[in-house]
């Protein structure tokens, strides 16, 4: 009986890094697609890789939509080409210990916005690993954040 039990465990620290290291290049392989149909306005190839009831939150505060609404904001764009380009660099991605959702933390590079952070979560469904949340920043260097917190205020409080 204790030798069966040593067996499983050790079958089980043998075989769970091998199953999140696939689960992880999945993960990577949907995250860049995810950037690429948007570099190249493919609106169904990117709509797919969203959850049904994803959530994206961009870098106003105005902005959360779910896919239905992010989809009509998206739609006229991509209909006439004009897709975003985020090359993604410096990721981290985690999977939570039963395989069924990640995190992750991506650094990306956009021509009109500079440096910008990607966030979001990622479920396995039965159509495989689909982003469920993603989030946008643009990150503020503390030295400039009083400063620009003094402007978003000023620009908050104009009629």
């Amino acid at each position: 009986m204790l030798q069966t039990r040593l067996f499983l465990i050790l079958v089980m620290c043998v075989l769970f890094p091998v199953h999140a290291s696939q689960n992880q290049s999945q993960i990577i392989k949907v995250l860049d697609s995810f950037h690429q149909a948007a570099s190249e306005a493919n609106y169904r190839q990117y709509f797919d890789l969203l959850s049904d009831n994803a959530v994206f939150i961009g870098t106003d505060g105005d902005e959360r939509w779910g896919k239905d609404a992010f989809e009509d904001f998206a739609k006229p764009y991509f209909e006439k080409g004009n897709g975003w380009t985020y090359i993604p660099r410096n990721r981290h991605v985690t999977v939570t210990r039963s395989g069924q959702f990640a995190w992750f933390d991506e650094m990306l590079d956009n021509q009109s916005y500079g440096e910008c952070r990607g966030t979001g979560v990622l479920e396995l469904t039965d159509k495989g690993w689909k982003i469920s949340q993603y989030h946008l920043t643009i990150p503020v260097p503390n030295e400039l954040a009083k400063e620009l917190v003094q402007q978003i205020k000023k620009l908050s409080s104009e009629p």
